[in-house]
């Protein structure tokens, strides 16, 4: 279990990430599937790569301006605005 804790630890939230996952504090994991909630209600997964992510003008702002991230880079991304 102590492995996880840091997965589990509520983490601050950047006012541009609150738009789309809420306030926090919340952990990491709690945001993670908050941002997929987002993305999939929104339809923003590229239909023809799903690994791809269209950023809307939410998004684009949590993503540094991009308008498509991998599932990947969204990770680093959303880290930033963590803490």
């Amino acid at each position: 279990m102590a492995k996880n804790s840091a997965f589990m630890k509520p983490m601050n939230i950047s006012p541009e990430l609150a738009e789309v996952v809420g306030a926090g504090p919340m952990p990491r994991s709690e945001v993670v599937k908050k941002l997929w909630e987002y993305i999939k209600k929104h339809n923003l997964q590229d239909p023809s790569n799903k690994r791809n992510i269209n950023a809307d003008e939410n998004l684009k702002k949590v993503f540094d301006g991009k308008a498509t991230v991998n599932m990947f880079e969204m990770t680093k991304l959303v880290s930033k605005h963590l803490s």
